[in-house]
């Protein structure tokens, strides 16, 4: 008698690129070890993962959106008075999340960063580098977030728990309450031997209206740059295209091949510094330049962190210029953190072992 398949709800938050993209590796290596992925997210999220795996069945969860301050001044307090409509939504998407389960037969959760996407007759689990909050209000915010992360059967943590790590004292706790497993730095991407092909890579993504403001200014900044770039918009659409203007090569996004090549074929990255970004750009081996997102304490806290340890510069969005690029001769690069994810040992939460 044939076996059917245990089917698995990946779910990444949709917020920026890097929930969905830390997700690929997850969603093949459940296929590799005999489970059948299914996917659930919205916006840009969603619309990347299904990109990716088009054989995959894909189901849209309804959007949570989070108001950004447009200067990114008191981000913090707006998000705590914004929190009843975001506890509607987390309630709203776990009323969608079980509707699955129940019709479609799911038989685990792994929510990457989503609250609202675990059930309480399946295993479920949360991926998140953030164990503590950083921030004006961090010890509310904290607490709620690991209020969250209870709930779940087990929360793995994209990093190493001792030793050289990339996430800092974000993704470091002594809470007994947590249910953690370390799983080591995620990404999609492979170093690979390559001649350089670029001297500058722009890899744009995250929330607007940010996306459209770095974009803008980065353009205006780079017209006199004396090399080679290549600029990635960060815009899902259906088809991937390139336009060349000048010395720069302009894609609205790669699939995940051509990223790769991309990136091993470029000497230096300019980029936000969301946490999924820089674990592609240590496995790589990549010289950086970090732009936070304006008001993402997350971002601001890594890129400290990055400076402090001599990986690689950063300058807020407001005042970046061209010139400021050349910091990036003074610092060591990222390097690739080691550690390979024992998923038979993961995926066995949903064996029942």
């Amino acid at each position: 008698m044939l076996q059917t398949k245990k089917k698995i709800l990946v779910a990444p938050l949709n917020m920026g690129l890097g929930h969905a993209t830390r997700c690929i590796p997850i969603i093949e290596a459940l296929d590799n070890h005999g489970f059948e992925p299914v996917i659930a997210s919205d916006g840009a999220a969603l619309a990347l993962l299904k990109h990716e795996f088009p054989g995959i069945q894909a189901f849209e969860l309804p959007p949570c959106r989070i108001d950004y301050n447009y200067k990114g001044t008191f981000f913090k307090v707006k998000q705590l008075l914004g929190m009843p409509r975001i506890l509607r939504c987390v309630a709203r998407e776990r009323r969608h999340i079980a509707e699955l389960v129940k019709k479609y037969n799911i038989e685990g959760i792994i929510s990457d960063s989503r609250p609202g996407a675990r059930n309480a007759d399946v295993p479920s689990v949360i991926i998140t580098h953030m164990l503590n909050v950083p921030g004006d209000t961090n010890l509310i915010t904290s607490e709620l977030h690991k209020q969250f992360i209870r709930q779940y059967n087990e929360c793995w943590v994209p990093d190493v728990k001792n030793g050289t790590n990339l996430s800092g004292k974000l993704g470091h706790t002594e809470d007994p309450t947590l249910k953690l497993k370390y799983i080591g730095p995620m990404s999609r991407l492979h170093k690979k031997p390559a001649e350089k092909k670029y001297d500058l890579m722009v890899l744009l993504s995250g929330p607007e209206p940010y996306r459209t403001q770095l974009e803008e200014k980065l353009e205006k900044e780079l017209q006199d740059y004396k090399g080679s770039i290549i600029f990635i918009r960060g815009i899902i659409e259906a088809e991937e295209k390139a336009e060349q203007k000048g010395n720069i090569l302009y894609y609205n996004f790669m699939n995940t091949a051509t990223l790769e090549e991309a990136l091993n074929e470029t000497e230096m990255v300019v980029s936000r510094s969301g946490y999924s970004t820089i674990m592609d750009l240590a496995k790589l081996g990549k010289k950086a330049f970090f732009i936070p997102t304006p008001g993402q304490y997350e971002q601001e806290y890594l890129a400290k962190k990055l400076r402090k340890s001599g990986l690689a510069p950063f300058s807020n969005q407001k005042g970046f210029k061209a010139k400021d690029l050349k910091k990036v001769e003074n610092y060591k690069g990222l390097k690739e953190v080691s550690n390979i994810a024992k998923w038979k040992d993961l995926f066995s939460l949903f064996e029942g072992k």
